[in-house]
């Protein structure tokens, strides 16, 4: 495995906590139990891979021949589950809190690597275009998301607040764009870097797009 290789690895298995734990948080704070826990945290963290690879016509998706991916998550979400089920009293201020500061941080950085790997694995596929790259890489970081979202019932985040595709946007364009000044890696590194900032300057500045409040249908 080259060097290179080995980074884009280690990203993918931390994209996978990331958003392996973001799932099983979301899940908890749902007060679903260890096995819905189990399928949330799965869910968002290789549904997108699985949109993509679909989407690239690798079938069966990538997961079933690299199950490392899915047993990380796996074991995320039970040691999270195992975790604050004996540990309660890690939550002395209330969950809410405590729930808010950890889903921004492993959503930002489950987003920000699952997006430039999306690419990267749309250029491993032979697609070296700027279009369908950037597009592949989007779906790669907002699907596990969404599904998680719309499995949990709740209106789907990347909708409703933060930029949140938009800053996957941005950084798939630097990715892409990027590629062939600073190289396969600086790219995806840059590419990363720009989805974590916009996310949190997003937040922090309370960033969104414009949407028409208290718009009710009347009937005829």
């Amino acid at each position: 495995m080259e060097y290179s290789d080995l980074i884009i690895f280690v990203m993918e298995i931390i994209g996978t906590v990331a958003f392996a734990s973001s799932g099983a948080m979301l899940a908890i704070q749902k007060e679903m139990d260890l096995f819905g826990v189990c399928v949330l945290g799965a869910t968002t963290s290789v549904g997108g891979g699985m949109i993509r690879d679909v989407l690239l016509g690798k079938l069966p998706p990538g997961i079933f021949g690299q199950p490392v991916y899915l047993l990380t998550a796996l074991g995320v979400s039970v040691a999270l589950f195992c975790l604050i089920y004996w540990k309660r009293n890690l939550f002395k201020g209330g969950f809410a809190p405590a729930y808010d500061r950890v889903m921004l941080l492993f959503d930002a950085i489950g987003l920000a690597v699952f997006t430039v790997v999306g690419i990267n694995t749309a250029w491993g596929a032979g697609y070296h275009e700027r279009f369908l790259p950037a597009f592949v890489g989007v779906i790669t970081g907002v699907g596990g998301g969404l599904l998680r979202d719309v499995m949990a019932q709740e209106k789907p985040y990347i909708f409703t607040k933060h930029v949140y595709a938009c800053a996957s946007i941005a950084g798939a364009l630097v990715c892409v764009l990027g590629r062939g000044i600073l190289g396969r890696l600086g790219a995806m590194l840059a590419g990363a870097a720009a989805v974590m900032l916009i996310r949190f300057l997003a937040v922090r500045f309370r960033w969104n797009l414009p949407r028409i409040r208290g718009f009710e249908q009347t009937g005829g």
